[in-house]
């Protein structure tokens, strides 16, 4: 059983009878279907099933020479909302399968974001025409959850907020010219770091940490797609999963000023979301790639 399949609402699945049964109903009566043709020839198939908006599962395989289905694998998703970067994306295919990790080095993170591919089919068919690398294309990340809570945000006033988006702005030039191997731009970041740190020793021996670090976006465990997060909540949402009934939030929040959704069942969620409030913790990071053009 998929971990994450609770996060959608199926916390009391167990039986791999009945998540047998589910998958078939999610290909028979699958609300997208997509196929294409690898660069091996193999017709590639994938079934999406909502079982509430923009939640569901994906149900990938290939067709043999009958044109029988095989299933290869499943996975849950959420389909998130807007933009989360523009930067390039670089994707590479997972060893075990015939599933993708994508690759994003955006600047305000200052890590490489590895994320779980949600539109493989197009990729893959892009990747069979040969019209690889696309320029221009944006990234829309969403994320499962089974463990979060709810925190109190820090309280700032106007000009605080003000000098703190100045700061960032500041920083992330400095990230960009440091790329470009400009030596100012790294020693003035080095002397920065060093700061802080000093800084944070020295306040946190009388202050708790959560009142010092306002949001945070670090890798979590051995998966290189899941990912310990902090962020202030932009938005809430409450959505029922149309076959078990249980009740999940989905939460537009702001990480490392990175706006992207996360779906959470209301039982893993400690505390009461709302607008202002933060959320902590931990997550599955899915993506999708936006193309600039059909392909």
């Amino acid at each position: 059983m998929h971990r994450y399949l609770r996060a959608i609402g199926f916390s009391e699945l167990a039986d791999r009878k009945k998540i047998r049964e589910l998958l078939t109903d999610c290909v028979k009566f699958a609300d997208k279907r997509s196929y294409t043709m690898n660069k091996d020839n193999v017709m590639l198939g994938e079934f999406c099933k909502n079982f509430a908006e923009n939640m569901g599962i994906a149900v990938c395989g290939e067709f043999d020479e009958e044109d029988k289905f095989i299933l290869d694998y499943y996975y849950p998703y959420l389909a998130g909302s807007g933009i989360t970067s523009y930067e390039d994306v670089s994707v590479e295919r997972h060893a075990s399968k015939d599933s993708y990790a994508g690759i994003c080095d955006d600047i305000k993170i200052g890590i490489s974001m590895i994320f779980y591919l949600r539109n493989m089919i197009p990729y893959v068919k892009a990747q069979a025409l040969n019209r690889l690398p696309i320029r221009g294309t944006s990234l829309t990340l969403s994320g499962l959850s089974v463990n979060g809570s709810i925190m109190l945000p820090i309280m700032k006033d106007e000009e605080q907020k003000q000098r703190v988006q100045r700061e960032s702005a500041t920083r992330n030039s400095l990230l960009a010219a440091a790329r470009k191997g400009d030596e100012d731009a790294i020693e003035t970041l080095t002397l920065e770091d060093m700061d802080m740190y000093m800084n944070i020793s020295r306040r946190i021996q009388k202050e708790d940490i959560f009142s010092l670090v306002d949001t945070y976006f670090m890798p979590y465990g051995v998966e290189c797609d899941q990912y310990s997060v902090l962020g202030e909540i932009i938005d809430v949402k409450m959505t029922n999963n149309n076959l078990t009934g249980e009740k999940i939030y989905i939460l537009t929040i702001c990480c490392n000023e990175l706006t992207f959704d996360v779906c959470i069942n209301i039982i893993d969620l400690f505390g009461e979301p709302k607008a202002g409030r933060r959320f902590k913790g931990v997550i599955w990071l899915q993506g999708m790639i936006n193309f600039p053009e059909e392909i």
